[in-house]
């Protein structure tokens, strides 16, 4: 009996020895959640920055009402009070303060107070009242990139665009301060701890803030202008898949998108409308055609008489009269509807719809943005002569821009069908340290090396030779293509309605970037792409060729000057000119001087650039230059830059 009572008090000693040595700490905590209280302090969402680490998506700080209603004293001055400060009812105010919950967050009238606001809440000094920092999304360039970046609810949860697909990177951890009160919420006196929040993770894209300045830019320029049903543009680096820019109208300020309709929040255009692409489309079928050998680009010729007739439909080249005599390499150059009724016949329907399969028409491209549509192909059960023969020139079937710009990247980087995207790298925001690095993805091969690089070759003949000569850029190998597709409503084809487009390449030689660019019914305007988007695509061209650094080069295709042209004039070399020779030998060109002086130290353009006639020209001359010789180098820093 003796020897059972020692090993029972053993047991106990053992047990005592055991809950405060090895257990302390957890049931500690146990204890401690029991009487411990949390008041929640928000994570900052993760910035979303260009590839340059241009902030497009930050964070302001902001306050938001809480309140612990146990530890409220005298609950109906301080429903009085706070509701005569935040401008509601009493009885609205009444709910919260009286609510029987440990801890209430003031939803959603406490919410992103205003400084002034929330100074008036501190000022009361009232227990259990609780001002608390918070991150308001914050969008610095407004409309720029809007359908792209999307945004995101009062809870900072991503709604649309990147905030919605890239969420759980972009979401932090919340934190808290965690005070200690008995069962009835009264707090106690023991210290406070702080539980610090982690932040999200920032998002690099790939787009340029630069480029994408400018696009937005002439997309306003199209609005004022041509009042279209909707306009877009999208770029994109076609060895790699990386979207440079994206943009497209209507738009909205994501700052304050409840202001706007869902249709506009929803419909990023680039990636979701859908439409009948026109002669655009014509660059996929010249591609199949030279592919499947079913043609000679160079050396067969074809005779466009103004229209042919397929199974009684007859289909009209645009130009009256027709074309007459032409290599294939002027069907492609002048657009030519019946040369590619006849490419189409050759290829057949199963050959050429297999091509639209490949290239990746009727499906989606994969890219990292939330809606996106798959466009309308026939089945082939559905297609006979005549779908054949308006497919082959961009009519009868539906695609979206992401899927045209995408199908076009792979005629032109070698035949490498790429899978789009935006987003760059996910990145840690304390470090910078990449946690995540996104990459080129080839989806299939479509053509061959040999017939992409004749592609190249040809697309910029149709700048310089054919419809494309509004997108000519002096010393730079521009390619491109229009398009101008009539729109369809209820079966029918609508009057004086079209989709105006156009497709530029720079350099062509070795694209960097693709440009697609689309105006839905412009208005006071000629129904051309030449007159419409193609001036419009030469200028972000150029802008592209600056945010890229693309030098010029020599060996492109000489543009065939009309009358009505630009002429260009080599700058010639003035340093170490007197005023007087500069007159002379700048005929061409106006003169603009920086300094006052008598001879020519510095110049801009250099000599050897091509400027267009009446172009502006920029001279620092200096007045003691006793000791400067004409070949002597000098840097200058204050010249005015030239605008192509």
């Amino acid at each position: 009996m003796l020897l059972l009572f020692g090993f029972i008090l053993l047991m106990v000693i053992f047990k005592v020895f055991y809950v405060q040595v090895f257990d302390y700490k957890k049931l500690s905590n146990l204890a401690s959640d029991l009487w411990s209280r949390n008041l929640p302090i928000e994570a900052s969402r993760g910035k979303i920055l260009d590839r340059n680490g241009i902030v497009l998506a930050d964070n302001v700080t902001t306050t938001s009402l809480v309140l612990v209603p146990n530890q409220i004293k005298n609950k109906r001055e301080v429903t009085n009070e706070l509701a005569k400060i935040l401008n509601v009812s009493y009885n609205e105010m009444k709910k919260h303060v009286f609510k029987n919950t440990s801890i209430e967050r003031v939803h959603p009238l406490g919410r992103r107070l205003s400084y002034e606001v929330a100074d008036k809440i501190e000022a009361l000094k009232f227990d259990g009242v609780y001002l608390l920092k918070e991150a308001k999304r914050y969008y610095p360039y407004k409309t720029l990139l809007a359908h792209v970046l999307g945004y995101v609810g009062i809870d900072n949860q991503g709604l649309s665009g990147l905030e919605l697909q890239y969420d759980k990177y972009l979401t932090g951890e919340a934190g808290a301060i965690k005070y200690f009160s008995d069962a009835k919420g009264n707090k106690l006196t023991l210290s406070d701890v702080y539980v610090k929040p982690q932040d999200g993770m920032d998002l690099q894209l790939t787009i340029d803030i630069n480029i994408q300045k400018s696009v937005e830019r002439e997309l306003d320029n199209v609005v004022n202008m041509m009042n279209p049903d909707m306009a877009l543009a999208v770029v994109m680096n076609p060895k790699t898949g990386e979207v440079l820019a994206m943009s497209s109208r209507p738009t909205f300020d994501p700052n304050n998108y409840k202001n706007y309709s869902s249709e506009v929040l929803s419909r990023n255009l680039p990636i979701w409308a859908s439409y009948e692409p026109g002669s655009t489309q014509k660059i996929i079928t010249t591609a199949a055609s030279i592919e499947e050998k079913v043609i000679d680009i160079y050396n067969e010729h074809f005779f466009d008489s103004g229209g042919v007739t397929v199974d009684g439909a007859r289909i009209r080249c645009w130009k009256a009269g027709g074309h007459g005599d032409q290599t294939f390499l002027q069907v492609l150059q002048n657009s030519c509807n019946p040369g590619f009724v006849l490419m189409g016949e050759r290829l057949g329907k199963e050959k050429l719809f297999s091509y639209l399969d490949l290239f990746g028409f009727g499906q989606k491209t994969g890219i990292d943005l939330n809606g996106e549509g798959k466009g309308i192909i026939f089945p082939l059960s559905r297609v006979g002569n005549v779908e054949l023969a308006t497919t082959a020139f961009g009519q009868g079937i539906s695609v979206t821009p992401i899927q045209q710009i995408t199908a076009i990247s792979a005629v032109l980087n070698g035949g490498n069908l790429l899978k789009p995207y935006v987003l760059a790298s996910v990145l840690e925001p304390e470090t910078g340290n990449v946690m995540y690095q996104n990459k080129k993805t080839v989806v299939r091969k479509t053509i061959s090396k040999e017939t992409s690089k004749t592609m190249r070759y040809a697309l910029e003949t149709v700048v310089a030779l054919g419809g494309g000569k509004a997108a000519y850029i002096d010393g730079y190998r521009i390619g491109g293509k229009t398009g101008t597709a009539q729109k369809v409503k209820d079966g029918a084809y609508l009057v004086n309605n079209y989709i105006m487009s156009f497709v530029g390449i720079v350099p062509s030689n070795d694209p960097e970037a693709v440009l697609y660019i689309a105006i839905d019914n412009p208005k006071n305007t000629a129904l051309l792409s030449s007159y419409t988007t193609t001036p419009i695509a030469r200028r972000i061209l150029l802008d592209i060729i600056d945010a890229l650094d693309i030098k010029k080069q020599e060996g492109g295709v000489e543009k065939d000057w009309q009358w009505d042209d630009k002429v260009y004039y080599e700058v010639p070399n003035v340093i170490g000119k007197d005023k007087k020779e500069v007159k002379e030998i700048l005929e061409h060109f106006k003169v603009e001087y920086s300094k006052t002086g008598s001879k020519v130290i510095s110049q801009s353009p250099k000599a050897g650039e091509r400027l267009e006639d009446g172009g502006t020209i920029t001279l620092l001359p200096l007045e003691n230059c006793q000791d400067y010789r004409e070949n002597d180098q000098i840097e200058v820093y204050d010249l005015v830059e030239i605008k192509r």
